[in-house]
């Protein structure tokens, strides 16, 4: 007797449960992104013990007609799709019409809902996929979906579950992407019946910032814009000052759908590199709309990957449009001997964000509060950490050399410390970037080559982009087999290997090809001036330290090293008189 066999339906929903629904976050991601899809204004998100025991997701959306509610709960039943066709144009945020039954399948599921034309409203009742009751009940407009006892049918997937507090900390953290993803519904979210989140859904991207993340991040954001071929992007990013140590605050929308994307993170990374230091990563908040046509969200069931027709295009324009905002923004960090952290008051809204009366009451209030204590970034004054330098008009005094490393000037009223091993780390590096740019760099003859063995992996980079080579002052040639023969270099190498300069570029070029050599290259150029820029510790002339200086200020930004690193840091005399009480 054979040993395959069909699979009973019961089994057959609960495997395909699981690429929906691994945790409640993914439960509510699903139901929210359907409230979205129905055109609602307000979303009201309820958790208890993180989710597990109970979650609610109210709408005030469209509402499901009374004949569709049963069919709402199969597998593959959708309204937003109807041939395969509609899957190369998908403008809503749901379309395989797996989410509910998938919930269904591994919950209990109680589901309210009514449309504005009907007089009665629709109650069904589903447990681990069977329906226990559909009728008639007096509800509002829109949809409310009640699910408990998630994988209380499916115990070896529950007891992987983690703690209520960390699974409601991702539950919360999807609140907040989706907060800013669509500033123009109004989000409420309550964990144990206290509110963590309400944003007034007045569509202004900043007041939702504001809302979800606080004073702090948003007095210090920088407006991005930009339009291109088959895409648009807007939206804000942080000052360098704000970056953290994780990638939690690294946001970006495709089509107002939170996704991950190795492309994006790449591009927003590069862009930020000479601003902020190692391991460090900024805020962004962007909104990127994209031809349907031209991407692919239908990779994987959680709806997080996403594909572009012409990922290296995306790469570069996003990468020169957050370049272009940073450099626009070019500051010098400023030591203050003083802070005073203000007050923020803050305001419970009203427990029903469905009680209009209240609603607009509370809205009215949120709003003046927020325009009284943390006015819009276009009218907001500078950062007090962040001030400009302005040693490329004014007339500077060097005051002297500090621990043989840090060079003190005095510039009307202002005290700056220069790094100059940082700062001639950065002169180097503009050099050579430039040169490379301008196709005027120099090659130098290896007497004999040096003869370097690649594996096929290797060979594909290298002959990929063989002309950039060239562009940077490489000369290699194929040797037999799997040698190439390295015959020339770049003239300035600065003493570090030929063959380690070159196997490094291919080893880079191997991880991450979609984005071409420019990026391998320059983090080479910026590890080359490292080591050749003067060390600190050293002592200098004041000739060679007014060089330095005249040279770095001949630079687009001279305020930090390629490593991120600051260069030039300030303290205003304000602050020197206000800490010797001169000024009280």
């Amino acid at each position: 007797m054979g040993i395959v066999r069909l699979l009973d339906e019961e089994t057959i929903n609960q495997i395909a449960a699981g690429e929906v629904v691994e945790r409640p976050s993914s439960i509510v991601k699903e139901l929210v992104e359907n409230a979205v899809d129905s055109k609602a204004s307000a979303i009201t998100v309820e958790m208890k013990e993180g989710g597990i025991r109970y979650l609610r997701v109210t709408d005030n959306g469209c509402g499901i007609a009374a004949e569709d509610v049963p069919n709402v709960f199969l597998r593959h039943a959708t309204s937003k799709i109807r041939a395969k066709e509609d899957l190369e144009c998908i403008q809503s945020l749901g379309f395989r019409g797996e989410a509910l039954a998938s919930i269904a399948a591994v919950s209990r599921v109680e589901l309210l809902t009514k449309r504005e034309e009907d007089l009665l409203g629709t109650r069904y009742v589903i447990n681990g996929g069977v329906q226990e009751d559909c009728s008639e009940a007096g509800c509002p407009n829109g949809t409310t979906l009640i699910v408990r006892d998630v994988f209380y049918n499916v115990p070896a997937r529950k007891k992987f579950l983690r703690s209520a507090a960390t699974e409601g900390g991702y539950i919360t953290e999807l609140m907040y992407r989706l907060a800013v993803s669509h500033p123009e519904i109004s989000f409420s979210f309550l964990n144990q019946g206290r509110t963590a989140l309400y944003t007034a859904g007045n569509g202004n991207l900043h007041d939702a910032i504001y809302a979800v993340y606080g004073r702090e991040i948003a007095s210090n954001l920088i407006p991005v814009e930009g339009k291109y071929d088959g895409f648009s992007v807007e939206g804000f990013i942080g000052k360098p000052a704000i970056a953290r140590g994780n990638r939690a605050n690294e946001n970006y929308f495709v089509n107002g759908r939170y996704v991950q994307s190795r492309i994006l993170n790449r591009a927003i990374e590069e862009a930020y590199k000479p601003h902020i230091m190692q391991h460090k990563f900024p805020f962004t908040c962007l909104m990127l709309r994209f031809d349907p046509q031209r991407i692919d969200i239908n990779v994987h069931p959680s709806k997080l990957e996403v594909r572009f027709e012409q990922q290296e295009f995306v790469y570069e324009q996003i990468y020169h449009t957050l370049s272009a905002a940073l450099r626009a923004f070019m500051s010098v960090p400023e030591v203050r001997l003083t802070d005073e952290i203000p007050v923020v008051r803050e305001m419970a809204p009203p427990p029903e964000i469905f009680e209009t009366k209240r609603r607009e009451e509370y809205v009215q209030k949120q709003q003046e509060l927020f325009v009284a204590e943390s006015p819009s970034y276009a009218a907001a004054p500078a950062s007090p950490v962040q001030m400009t330098f302005p040693l490329k008009t004014e007339t500077y005094r060097i005051i002297g050399q500090l621990f043989h490393t840090y060079w003190l000037l005095e510039v009307d009223n202002q005290l700056y410390l220069i790094d100059q091993h940082a700062a001639h780390e950065k002169i180097l590096y503009e050099r050579m970037v430039d040169a490379y740019r301008k196709k005027e760099v120099l090659s130098q003859q290896i007497s004999p080559p040096i003869i370097v063995s690649l594996s096929p992996r290797e060979v594909e980079a290298y002959v990929r982009y063989q002309e950039r080579f060239a562009a940077l002052g490489f000369l290699v040639e194929p040797f037999g087999g799997n040698e190439y023969a390295l015959s020339a270099v770049p003239a300035d190498l600065y003493r570090l290997s030929e063959k380690e300069m070159f196997c490094s570029l291919l080893d880079q070029l191997v991880e991450t090809p979609v984005f071409g050599p420019a990026d391998a290259i320059l983090e080479q150029i910026a590890s080359m001036s490292c080591k050749a820029a003067v060390k600190g510790n050293t002592k200098l002339s004041e000739h060679e330290a007014r060089h330095l200086v005249e040279e770095l200020m001949t630079l687009e930004n001279p305020f930090h090293c390629p490593h991120g690193r600051p260069v030039i840091i300030t303290m205003s005399k304000y602050e020197i008189e206000k800490k010797f009480k001169r000024i009280l």
